[in-house]
């Protein structure tokens, strides 16, 4: 049975508490692998190295954050079929859906990557004399949520657009099929994020 841990910083850690959860296959009733079982000081340490991580994040240049994006992207789909099996598993859902799944999220990372550099403020024309601008700026922070159907899709959906936009995350995967989540985070620092921008608890 594989082990997961949870990632904080750019490390995979055992949570504060020490307790695990079992995953197991719902097709099969099978125990699959073993999980760190977050907890709220977990979650305040994913936090906060977010938002550390995100001084140094919003900075980097949008040609980068798009480079970075499209490594991910690649590295999903060298992964393909291990990813595939893993969510197959997890979910309970024949392979050839898991398949298309996994090419969903490598093709959200795709797109982002080229979204980068083409969101840019406006100009308005305002009363007085002069002219005023708006700029697109990260926000921080982003807590993502996942639900447990269309784990890897649903997670790659919202993690591509904030890393893309300079934000940096935490992410909370449903705890019935958190296996792929934390595949794409490692994938992530395989892939050059910088530790705490991408955080799952």
């Amino acid at each position: 049975m594989r082990e997961f841990q949870l990632l904080i910083d750019g490390r995979f850690v055992p949570s504060v508490s020490g307790r695990t959860n079992t995953v197991q296959n719902p097709a099969t009733g099978d125990s699959i692998a073993v999980v760190a079982d977050g907890s709220p000081p977990d979650a305040d340490a994913a936090v906060q190295a977010a938002h550390r991580a995100f001084a140094l994040w919003k900075r980097c240049s949008s040609r980068e954050r798009a480079k970075t994006l499209l490594r991910i992207s690649d590295l999903i789909r060298k992964n393909a079929e291990e990813l595939s099996v893993l969510e197959s598993r997890n979910v309970g859902k024949p392979i050839r859906e898991s398949r298309d799944e996994v090419q969903l999220a490598a093709d959200c990372f795709q797109y982002y990557a080229g979204v980068v550099d083409k969101v840019g403020g406006s100009t308005v024309p305002v009363a007085a004399q002069g002219i005023g601008l708006t700029f697109r700026e990260p926000v921080g922070v982003c807590a993502l949520i996942v639900p447990w159907n269309f784990p890897i899709a649903i997670s790659c959906w919202k993690l591509a657009p904030a890393l893309a936009m300079g934000n940096t995350v935490a992410i909370k995967p449903a705890s019935q099929t958190p296996l792929t989540a934390l595949r794409v985070g490692e994938l992530a620092l395989e892939a050059g994020i910088p530790p705490g921008v991408v955080n799952i608890v």
